[in-house]
């Protein structure tokens, strides 16, 4: 069984439409609310768990985005491979939570429980050494 978090932005003319529901029924996955914040004829905002057959899950999670909701991903993370990070200091620089930052020596450090997995930093860093993975590669290892 595979598991996705999503956090999903449903704007103004997406709020009254049906999407998960017609996403378990067409893509035989199950769906956990984690929490929602939905105004009538504004926006809604929802964090969401879909569980099911990977390909199922992914292709349901293609299907919300055709439909116009915003969706991200909350179930990947970031790690540094300290074997190509020179400590330029470029991801830092992005990081709009400080997850990542240089410590007195010049050195990047990461904090983990701040890192929201936007990728800013993987796509700043020159050498590559910003790793994005599934979480289920993390129960893995």
């Amino acid at each position: 069984m595979f598991t996705e978090k999503l956090l999903m932005h449903f704007p103004r003319e997406l709020v009254q439409q049906p999407i998960l529901s017609v996403v378990t029924r067409e893509f035989d996955i199950t769906f956990n609310i984690i929490s929602a914040r939905i105004t009538e004829n504004e926006e809604g905002v929802m964090k969401v768990e879909l569980r099911g057959k990977r390909q199922d899950v992914q292709a349901a999670t293609r299907y919300i985005r055709e439909k116009g909701v915003t969706v991200r991903s909350l179930s990947k993370f970031i790690r540094i491979d300290k074997d190509l990070c020179t400590d330029c200091g470029a991801c830092v620089v992005h990081c709009p939570t400080a997850a990542l930052y240089c410590d007195e020596g010049r050195a990047v450090v990461f904090d983990k429980k701040k890192c929201i997995a936007c990728e800013l930093c993987r796509t700043a860093c020159p050498f590559h050494a910003v790793v994005v993975a599934h979480i289920e590669e993390a129960e893995r290892v």
